[in-house]
């Protein structure tokens, strides 16, 4: 009897898919690192459209007008005692900051609201010569609050700071600009802060955080 020879077993089959080799550190740092131009295209982005000269308005512009006002030199009032018609008259506050009133002397005004200054002459005369008195005090001329232009201006000088104003309502007074006066480059000199306005830019609507509130000694220069 003649046995069958077996099939040869065929030879197993090697696979040659790839294995993945998992990426070492800095290979995976350097393709999550952002690429520098799109850096920079996203700051510019971020920056777009901001200028750091046009800030929301500083926080040290308060309207001064809105402030109980202060008695200085040269100021004068007009001071009402009722029932008595050898108080109440007009008085100017010296360079010395006082006032001469008759029985009552020198009183010092300056550097008091009129509020202060009431409370003042009631103290001072129910001491000498009245009881509960009324008194009632008003500022008949500022003299004390000044602000200058100066520079290409056709009228340069001290102007009085009679109520609320601003850098553009301090220029109707100064009669116009020169030929070659240069309104982009203004500056207001407030101690030793120098804070720049552009006439031009305001004028348009642009920029008004710079349109600032006259303060007492502000010194507002045009270049030539």
């Amino acid at each position: 009897m003649v046995v069958p020879k077996a099939s040869p077993t065929p030879p197993a089959t090697v696979s040659t898919i790839p294995q993945s080799v998992p990426a070492s550190k800095s290979q995976t740092a350097s393709q999550n690192a952002p690429n520098s131009s799109d850096t920079k295209d996203a700051a510019k982005q971020k920056g777009k459209g901001k200028d750091p000269k046009t800030s929301a308005p500083p926080a040290d512009d308060d309207d001064e007008s809105s402030k109980p006002y202060v008695i200085g030199s040269l100021d004068v009032l007009q001071i009402t005692v009722w029932n008595d018609t050898k108080l109440s008259a007009v008085y100017g506050v010296g360079p010395d900051g006082f006032i001469s009133m008759p029985l009552l002397g020198q009183i010092k005004a300056d550097g008091l609201t009129t509020e202060k200054l009431i409370a003042v002459l009631k103290e001072k005369l129910v001491a000498s010569v009245m009881n509960d008195p009324e008194v009632n005090v008003q500022i008949l001329k500022i003299n004390s609050k000044k602000y200058s232009i100066l520079g290409g201006c056709n009228r340069n000088g001290e102007f009085p700071l009679t109520g609320s104003t601003t850098v553009m309502e301090a220029f109707a007074n100064c009669g116009g600009f020169k030929d070659f006066s240069n309104k982009k480059k203004i500056y207001i000199l407030r101690g030793d802060r120098k804070l720049l306005f552009n006439y031009e830019d305001v004028r348009q609507g642009k920029h008004m955080e710079q349109n600032r509130h006259i303060r007492n000694g502000d010194i507002i220069y045009v270049p030539e």
